[in-house]
């Protein structure tokens, strides 16, 4: 019989519950400002220049040099413009963002939420993110905004079904859709994570989740040339502060998910390797979690320094005609191949 729960034991029960929203928001609000740091080094580094290193030792300041920027900027609303959607749409689409991190565990024991829905949750989450931006360009007035929320909403839409359908492969392999279950369900090795049997699902997904967050080569939504900056075009200091957040955010998301569903999340690349398996780096933490997660992020940024844009009409082309096909005969492949076995479970 379990006893009631008394006004301290909820008041300490919830006491925890946000000690440990804490421990993830604010780090990864840290990560999101030195995300934006490194993206400036990193594409400075490959084309030729310094990026930020004016602001502190090396530039490390320019962050929050930044933040103190658009925070103080005045927020201006556009005439006419539906004001309670106005300033309601960067909530919306930041709100996901960081709500989906419930439920990725970072190690065996360390998640905020290890429910067994995890993944359908992550979907859920993963499709609000929408609503902010189709909400941004309809309530700032503007025919630019709007246009650009048009794009950007039918790109995300497009691309989520491939990113479903890649799921839905990771499903079928690890049997369940709770995340640290589907982890746990890639031990043995580095040829048993889940990137080999599902790599065509692997590789869509890694790319949609570049079109998913409006990213280079895919930032058709905010062509200089033709429609200004987007759905966010009407928007200074805190609401484009907090789009900006959101959609670093939303690329420190999907490359932790990619970690998770396809690299083996912290399980250590060396595990059953004779000799180095037997050391502590063989020993899985959430040391190689943060690795993997880096080493997706750092795509982002490589991409997004050497690749050209695409035009809108190629975009839909190639999650409509190319992406969704691929992933629905390979969700296939991937059910004939847990049905005969080839793949064993946590070996």
């Amino acid at each position: 019989m379990t006893l009631p729960m008394t006004f301290m034991d909820q008041m300490l029960y919830m006491l925890i519950l946000l000690a440990k929203i804490l421990l993830i928001v604010v780090p990864l609000i840290l990560v999101v400002a030195y995300y934006t740091y490194a993206e400036r080094k990193v594409i400075g580094w490959m084309q030729v220049r310094r990026g930020p290193n004016r602001i502190g030792p090396l530039g490390l300041l320019q962050p929050f040099a930044d933040v103190f920027k658009l925070i103080l900027k005045e927020i201006v609303l556009p005439e006419n413009a539906n004001k309670f959607l106005f300033l309601l749409a960067p909530v919306l689409s930041l709100a996901p963002a960081f709500a989906a991190w419930a439920v990725v565990p970072f190690d065996d024991w360390a998640v905020v939420a290890d429910i067994d829905a995890g993944l359908l949750y992550i979907l859920a989450m993963s499709s609000l993110g929408v609503y902010g931006l189709i909400i941004a360009g309809w309530a700032s007035n503007s025919k630019y905004a709007f246009l650009g929320a048009l794009r950007s909403s039918a790109q995300m839409v497009s691309y989520e079904v491939a990113m479903g359908f890649a799921l839905i492969g990771v499903l079928v392999l690890a049997g369940t859709l709770n995340l640290r279950e589907i982890v746990l369900a890639q031990q043995g090795g580095l040829l048993d994570w889940f990137w080999l049997p599902l790599l065509p699902l692997f590789m869509i997904y890694v790319i949609s989740g570049v079109a998913e967050t409006n990213r280079a080569p895919f930032d058709v939504a905010e062509g200089e040339s033709e429609i200004v900056a987007g759905f966010h075009v009407e928007y200074a200091g805190a609401g484009f502060a907090i789009f900006f957040l959101a959609e670093y955010a939303n690329m420190i998301l999907i490359s932790a998910l990619t970690s998770i569903m396809f690299a083996g999340g912290w399980l250590s690349p060396f595990e059953g390797i004779p000799l180095i398996g037997d050391t502590f780096l063989g020993e899985g933490s959430m040391v190689w979690f943060f690795a993997k997660t880096v080493f997706f992020m750092y795509l982002f940024l490589w991409w997004r320094a050497t690749y050209p844009r695409y035009r809108y009409d190629q975009i839909m082309r190639l999650g409509w005609k190319v992406f969704v096909p691929i992933t629905i005969v390979w969700v296939m492949v991937a059910a004939v191949i847990s049905v005969f076995g080839l793949v064993t479970r946590g070996s």
